[in-house]
């Protein structure tokens, strides 16, 4: 199957993601308890809850993470959170972690597309239709990042340099093979008439990493989520010269891909993913306290404020959404030749 230069928003996801190996040393390191420290009652507040992050601080996780988990403290849900950075392979080192949690129902992973398409580029066991989800929470689209001192003023001048060498282009995002930051530059150069398989792709361990990168000169362009980087696009440290949601981002003053002639729809998803092995009590408290997060004025707040897409599901809907997302990724990585 073909890249398509068009890719729009879905709101089901899914399956099989193989893990990323050799964590034992990650596992007795990241500081998480295990799954026997508390029990779970049916009122109350979660107590003890641990919400894994599966890559570095100031990523596109983190920050979603972290700000669920705020809202969850401020509104009574949860008490005595912990959160956890567990870098590593793509973000399947954090899911391979969530898989040995077996029955622990205090434990979640943030997740999103770049666990599903690691899981295919990293060997590996783990697989997320082998974890519980939970729910799917936000859409953000991606943009094309360049330094303020770069010589690319719109995303026609970057194309035009791209096409004359790709091979001598690096490509920065931060997320490894088969994530969102990868297969978004993939796909920009499909829609362009770039051979994909001439990308110099350089990955970094999330948006944290992948800074640096772009305003060390080290890269042409970056490929990311804009949610990340909206502080140095703002201090006039990065300039952004598109988006690539159907619409422009309100925050953002640069014109989408489709109104720059380039026909391509991109945008990334986070949610939460459980432990294995729940029981159905265990579980709807878990999507409970989630969908009460999610329905409260405060999270409303915190979408406005990061231009993020309420894209929220549960149950069997996030599940059958993981299971076409897994499907979609496939089809893009065997086209690449990466699977």
């Amino acid at each position: 199957m073909p890249i398509t230069a068009r890719t729009t928003r879905t709101r089901r996801t899914a399956g099989t993601v193989f893990l990323a190996g050799a964590v034992a040393l990650a596992l007795t390191a990241c500081g998480v308890t295990s799954a026997t420290t508390t029990e779970t009652t049916d009122e109350g507040p979660i107590q003890n809850l641990q919400v894994m992050i599966p890559n570095a601080p100031g990523s596109g996780y983190d920050v979603t993470g972290r700000a669920a988990v705020k809202v969850m403290d401020d509104l009574g849900l949860a008490s005595g959170t912990e959160v956890t950075n567990l870098a590593g392979a793509g973000g399947t080192v954090g899911l391979a972690r969530t898989l040995t949690e077996t029955g622990n129902a205090n434990f979640m992973l943030m997740m999103g597309l770049g666990v599903v398409g690691a899981a295919y580029t990293n060997e590996g066991d783990a697989k997320v239709a082998d974890a519980t989800p939970i729910a799917g929470l936000i859409e953000e689209a991606g943009a094309i990042f360049v330094a303020a001192d770069s010589p690319y003023e719109t995303i026609d001048d970057l194309v035009t340099a791209w096409k004359a060498d790709p091979a001598s282009f690096a490509v920065g995002g931060g997320s490894s093979p088969g994530g969102p930051d990868h297969l978004l530059p993939m796909q920009l150069a499909d829609a362009v008439g770039i051979d994909p398989t001439a990308v110099n792709y350089v990955p970094y361990d999330g948006g944290g990493e992948l800074l640096p990168a772009i305003l060390g000169g080290k890269l042409q362009f970056g490929a990311s989520g804009y949610g990340e980087f909206l502080e140095q696009v703002k201090s006039g440290d990065l300039r952004v010269l598109a988006v690539t949601s159907e619409e422009r981002v309100p925050v953002i003053d640069a014109p989408t891909l489709t109104e720059e002639g380039i026909d391509l729809v991109f945008t990334n998803w986070r949610g939460l993913l459980a432990a294995p092995g729940l029981s159905d009590v265990e579980i709807a408290r878990l999507v409970d306290a989630v969908t009460a997060m999610h329905d409260s004025a405060e999270w409303k707040q915190v979408l406005t404020d990061n231009s993020w897409t309420d894209a929220f599901i549960t149950g069997d809907d996030f599940s059958t959404f993981l299971t076409e997302q897994d499907t979609r990724v496939a089809d893009v990585l065997k086209t690449l030749g990466l699977v």
